[in-house]
């Protein structure tokens, strides 16, 4: 009972604002999965969080229409410049963030050695991309997925200052490895549907993985009474995957 008033005490001091108060668990399940941690698939079973990387890119407008039509959430992990101005997509991200898939981050350059970036370094990578999606959607995400799915040197502990989930995966598509979508379903067939969900590692970037793929992938997790949610829904997560934030750089449309 103290720890609960102590709680609520905290929470009225923080806020200033009479909201209602949940208890210590409600505030717990809310508050998501842990920053800085890594994170490979999902929380429960019954699910899979298509996740794509790389994007925005040309076909980020089709996957989504794709994903909305097979009534499936995806997830997008944007970068700011690898493959154009993340501003040159910007209608297409609107349309996903309003259709109900999750935008994330995939850092501004998608450097190379991204694992052995300073702390400094790191935050840049990270803290641009906010202020793109800032500018794009209005928000900006706590989740993230390094390139390359590095996740040594400092990353995890700028990860956790910065507040962002560190998601790698547990299938990989291989699609960056010349893997036909053909081969790509063998492996998630190989995966199989039991224990916890997948969380794969795809890219938007490929044509095969946006059109062919993508509605194999749905047509089989119908089949396997799999839930196609986003990474935060499948983490137990579903109001976490934005946090409110004000633009350093409010007029900026361009890299």
């Amino acid at each position: 009972m103290q720890f609960t008033t102590t709680v609520v005490a905290a929470l009225l001091a923080i806020t200033g604002h009479a909201y209602p108060v949940l208890n210590p668990l409600q505030m717990i399940n809310q508050a998501g999965p842990a920053a800085g941690v890594v994170i490979t698939k999902c929380s429960a079973p019954g699910q899979l969080a298509l996740a794509y990387d790389d994007g925005p890119y040309q076909y980020t407008q089709t996957l989504s229409d794709i994903l909305t039509k097979g009534g499936a959430k995806g997830t997008f992990f944007v970068t700011g410049t690898l493959y154009g101005c993340i501003y040159g997509q910007k209608t297409a991200l609107q349309n996903a963030y309003k259709a109900g898939h999750q935008i994330a981050s995939h850092t501004w350059t998608h450097p190379q050695n991204f694992g052995s970036l300073s702390a400094a370094d790191l935050t840049s990578q990270m803290t641009k991309v906010e202020t793109a999606l800032l500018n794009i959607i209005g928000v900006k995400p706590t989740y993230m997925r390094p390139p390359y799915l590095a996740t040594g040197g400092n990353v995890l502990s700028t990860m956790k200052t910065l507040g962002y989930r560190v998601i790698t995966d547990d299938v990989d598509a291989g699609d960056w490895n010349s893997k036909t979508p053909q081969q790509s379903e063998q492996t998630f067939q190989q995966a199989g549907t039991s224990g916890n969900g997948h969380i794969p590692l795809m890219h938007e970037t490929y044509s095969g993985t946006v059109n062919t793929l993508t509605p194999w992938l749905i047509n089989w997790a119908n089949t396997n009474n799999l839930k196609l949610v986003t990474v935060a829904e499948c983490l137990g997560d579903p109001n976490g995957a934005y946090v409110n934030g004000t633009s350093s750089n409010p007029s900026q449309n361009t890299c």
